[in-house]
């Protein structure tokens, strides 16, 4: 009870002590409590005197050396777990009566050890993205801090000739969370080549992280953004500038062109693909229409409309002559 009672009443000394020594005491202070600290010197020492101080300095001095640490952020935990076992051995140093000059700069190289064991700091990684992976924790203030990483990643220029087919891959080179991730794309267009999220609009239809369009046509000249969320919270935003280039390739006729089409751009939709079935008087007005395949195609119609005929004629003519 005497030593509960005189933790209220800490000399005024040591309160400053306390303030202008903090930040030596480190780890040891984000990770034990003010209350712990004190009663590891009273039991050293007695509840009040001159050698109190003392312990109270050689404590901050021992780890002095651990100021600067920095962990990886899911090892919090252990380390807290770790500072709470070497609080309970200094308690039953401090009640063998054995020295503070000797125990403390043996926990505090304990501790370096117990630190130098856990899962190392991941590097952040440019140039953009919020890296949770690489979330680390400073005992020099105890708070915990990601990379200074814009969110925006740079435009990625991607040149491609028309009819052809454009990819894109919203992909970081820093490790995702495994779960609960999700990929939404948007396109400013327009030809606009920009990271102005006022430009772009949504593109519903398109999931995943990789998007493509093929064949490619002019319409589709701007910018592609697509954004990587983890439960609701944006990590990343990439942004495609897509310039289409050159006429349609050589030898691809009207007819390949209008069939092969896949999007024809409007803001916010696009058309679902419809291919060109021509008519018989739009294939002999248009000679260009009349490709191998269509006139094959035209072929196969004629033999099999006079073979038709022929055959209605043939059942005419025998029903006719039997009748009579």
């Amino acid at each position: 009870m005497a030593l509960l009672a005189q933790d209220s009443a800490v000399p005024s000394a040591l309160v400053a002590l306390m303030v202008l020594r903090a930040p030596a005491w480190a780890c040891l202070l984000c990770f034990t409590s003010y209350k712990e600290r004190m009663r590891i010197c009273q039991i050293f020492i007695g509840v009040q005197g001159p050698e109190l101080e003392k312990c109270e300095e050689a404590f901050a001095a021992a780890f002095e050396g651990l100021l600067d640490t920095e962990i990886n952020y899911d090892e919090r935990s252990h380390l807290h777990d770790a500072f709470t076992q070497m609080t309970h051995s200094l308690q039953e140093m401090a009640t063998a009566r054995g020295s503070f000059k000797v125990a403390f700069p043996n926990a505090a190289e304990k501790m370096r050890k117990v630190i130098a064991q856990l899962k190392e700091v991941q590097a952040c990684i440019p140039p953009c993205g919020l890296q949770e992976v690489a979330r680390r924790f400073r005992c020099r203030g105890c708070y915990s801090t990601v990379c200074d990483l814009p969110l925006d990643c740079p435009v990625q220029d991607l040149t491609v000739a028309r009819g052809h087919e454009a990819k894109f891959s919203c992909t970081v080179n820093f490790e995702l969370p495994k779960e609960e991730i999700t990929y939404s794309w948007k396109f400013a267009g327009g030809g606009v080549r920009t990271q102005d999220v006022s430009y772009f609009q949504d593109l519903p239809w398109a999931r995943g992280y990789l998007a493509r369009i093929r064949p490619v046509q002019p319409a589709h000249r701007g910018t592609f953004s697509c954004v990587i969320v983890h439960d609701q919270i944006p990590l990343a935003r990439l942004y495609f500038f897509l310039n289409v280039t050159g006429a349609p390739p050589r030898g691809e006729t009207e007819l390949q062109v209008s069939f092969r089409e896949v999007l024809r751009w409007t803001p916010g939709e696009a058309d679902m693909i419809k291919p060109w079935r021509p008519s018989l008087g739009e294939l002999l007005a248009k000679p260009e229409a009349l490709t191998l395949s269509n006139q094959c195609l035209l072929a196969a119609v004629v033999a099999l409309a006079s073979a038709g005929t022929t055959l209605m004629v043939w059942m005419f003519f025998r029903w006719y002559f039997q009748g009579s």
